[in-house]
C-alpha cells in the first residue's frame, strides 16, 4: 500500500519533485506518459511536497496515518498447562537447537515448580542433570 498519494488534480508540472529535500520524489517519461514516483525509505514526511503543489494534489494525510502493515505471520506456542503464549514455533526450532534437549513448553510460572520438582528428584538422587553441548 501507498501511502503517498496524488488525486486527479496532479498536472505532473513536478513543483513537489524540485522541491523534495529528501529526494523521495522523482519521474520518468516514456514515449507517451508521465509517472511520478515516490520512495517511502527516503521521505522524511516533512511536507514540502503538500505545501509546494499548486493544484492541491498531494494527500499528505496518508503519510502521517501511521497504519501498520502486516509484515509476518507465524504460530505461536503456548504453556502446555495455562495456555499462556510464550513464543513462536520458529523461535522454539532456534532456542531447541541450542539446547541440549528440548525445552518443555511451559510460561514462567509452570517453570519454576517444574523446576523445583527436578531440584527435589536430582536432591534424593533421582536423574542427574544434563550437560550442554558446549560443555
Amino acid at each position: 500500500m501507498s501511502y503517498f498519494r496524488v488525486n486527479e488534480n496532479c498536472n505532473g508540472c513536478l513543483a513537489c519533485v524540485e522541491n523534495c529535500p529528501a529526494s523521495a520524489l522523482c519521474f520518468e517519461d516514456t514515449e507517451e506518459k508521465r509517472t511520478l514516483r515516490h520512495n517511502m525509505t527516503l521521505c522524511a514526511r516533512c511536507g514540502q511536497c503538500w505545501r509546494i503543489c499548486p493544484q492541491k494534489a498531494i494527500e499528505f494525510q496518508h503519510l502521517l496515518s501511521g497504519k501498520w502493515d502486516d509484515v509476518v505471520t507465524m504460530d505461536i506456542v503456548r504453556c502446555k498447562i495455562c495456555d499462556d503464549i510464550l513464543y513462536t514455533v520458529n523461535f522454539g526450532k532456534t532456542l531447541n537447537s541450542r539446547l541440549p534437549e528440548a525445552e518443555e513448553n511451559l510460561c514462567s510460572k509452570h517453570r519454576r515448580s517444574h523446576c523445583a520438582g527436578l531440584w527435589l528428584s536430582f536432591a534424593a538422587g533421582g536423574k542427574q542433570y544434563p550437560k550442554r553441548k558446549n560443555q
